[in-house]
């Protein structure tokens, strides 16, 4: 099965094709990349030509789902493997996902890249190794990467998201964007047993977004955090991501328990935001 780098379409971009050609237009201006560019297609009365080939208007285009052209036909950038994995749009352009339907990635006020872009800024990455603990679509590791970071070691568990990474020309890869050269290093790896094998004191800066407590509780741990702790340099930074949980609902405060177990490894942290931001003293 061979894919090819473009175009994606949304249920947005799929109705202004459709309303262009039923205006009488014969091109329209677009975005096939998720808004990161836009392109001029040629209308016809069975689909639209780009790039030099021919694509037909879909039969069905459905709402929350991104469509890549595999084979001879588009198909939704999605996986079923342990769980349902997908790509899902947003109005601002790059994609959040879903994992069995649960959203990973903040969109309701904010871009997902805009809200990791003011994320990374609170570590200050410029001229620094980075641990990027959960990749996910790597929106962290992209803005290190403009940021200047010298080195992004980013690991990610799940090999379909990986996969969506390489369709998504938001995510920071080799495919979309080869100007990142070897400034990032994306291992296929747990990193709750990956950690053991760092050095202690070789990591300047740490991002820390893992998925709810309730599916990953080992990376809310103290063995964790200490684990954190050793990796990282003294006056190190640290943001972890934890959402806003009701309480009421989960009967219990994760941020300020996150506040506590980062305190017990050596680390002075505070609310900010949607997460907790630490600074490495040392040992308690």
């Amino acid at each position: 099965m061979s894919e090819r780098i473009g175009p994606l379409l949304t249920l947005r971009v799929h109705e202004a094709l459709l309303a262009a050609w039923s205006a009488g237009a014969t091109t329209i201006s677009c975005s096939l990349d998720l808004e990161r560019s836009t392109t001029t297609v040629e209308l016809r009365a069975d689909g639209w030509t780009w790039d030099g080939c021919r694509f037909p208007f879909l039969q069905t285009c459905k709402d929350r789902t991104i469509y890549h052209w595999v084979d001879a036909g588009f198909q939704p950038v999605a996986r079923f493997t342990t769980s349902l994995i997908k790509l899902v749009p947003t109005e601002w352009g790059p994609p959040t996902f879903e994992i069995d339907g649960i959203k990973m990635l903040p969109t309701a006020q904010v871009s997902p890249y805009a809200d990791a872009g003011r994320k990374v800024s609170l570590i200050a990455p410029r001229g620094k190794l980075i641990l990027d603990t959960c990749g996910g679509l790597g929106y962290f590791a992209a803005w290190c990467l403009r940021g200047q970071a010298s080195h992004v070691y980013s690991y990610e568990s799940n090999p379909d998201v990986i996969w969506l990474r390489s369709l998504n020309p938001w995510s920071p890869n080799n495919r979309w964007l080869p100007e990142i050269g070897g400034a990032l290093t994306l291992t296929t790896g747990d990193i709750a047993e990956r950690i053991a094998t760092m050095p202690s004191e070789s990591i300047d800066a740490i991002l820390h977004d893992p998925p709810r407590f309730g599916i990953a509780g080992e990376l809310y741990s103290q063995v964790f955090y200490n684990q954190l702790a050793r990796v990282l340099k003294r006056r190190g930074k640290l943001f972890h991501y934890t959402g806003t949980p009701n309480k009421l609902t989960s009967g219990r405060d994760v941020p300020n328990e996150v506040v506590t177990r980062l305190r017990h490894a050596g680390f002075t942290s505070k609310l900010n935001g949607d997460g907790v931001l630490a600074v490495k003293t040392g040992r308690v």
